[in-house]
């Protein structure tokens, strides 16, 4: 939770989620220069928030020179009450953080095709399952083409071979596997 306080205490409450929006809040209170005179003082927080904080965004008053800091902030706190995002929860279970739709590689392709395969989809590893859809090892990009093996330079026929060697080849295998219900603290302790 974020919360505001003030002289009288907490003016606002907010989910830590919506504080980037209101980030003006940041700047209101800067030491200013000593008032003489209550009439010259610009209007406190409290007195614009209880003035602005049921108007829409779009009617709020442009801030003045003078309290701008406290103005700005006022209105980017009315913009986060319109527009409510869903409530954040705990990841707690692998299906929270898995993709539920994973792109998996076959073991007879052949690493340029899966190499291309990897970079179309913009992701680093990807599963390998046989036919019946079972999980039988991981392919990484990095151990299709690891710096070690790469050819020298002039060595085409050793890059176009390491290139037509199938995935079951360069694949990490065995590999553990949980069920997507599976506690995250299970994970990562395992």
């Amino acid at each position: 939770m974020f919360f505001v306080f003030g002289p009288n205490g907490q003016m606002v409450r907010h989910a830590a989620a919506q504080l980037s929006p209101v980030s003006g809040i940041r700047h209101i209170d800067r030491p200013q220069a000593l008032r003489t005179r209550a009439e010259d003082a610009p209007p406190s927080f409290q007195q614009i928030w209880r003035e602005t904080r049921h108007k829409a965004p779009g009617t709020l008053p442009e801030p003045a020179a003078e309290n701008s800091h406290a103005q700005a902030a006022i209105q980017a706190y009315a913009a986060t009450e319109q527009d409510r995002h869903p409530e954040r929860r705990p990841l707690q279970h692998v299906a929270d953080v898995m993709s539920a739709q994973p792109m998996s590689v076959a073991p007879d392709t052949v690493v340029n095709q899966a190499w291309q395969q990897l970079a179309e989809r913009g992701v680093a590893q990807a599963p390998v399952v046989n036919a019946a859809g079972g999980v039988i090892g991981l392919l990484l990009r990095a151990d299709m083409a690891p710096l070690d093996l790469l050819p020298e330079p002039g060595a085409i026929e050793q890059a176009i071979a390491l290139a037509r060697r199938p995935v079951r080849e360069v694949m990490l295998s065995p590999v553990p596997a949980v069920s997507p219900d599976t506690e995250l603290r299970r994970v990562a302790t395992a």
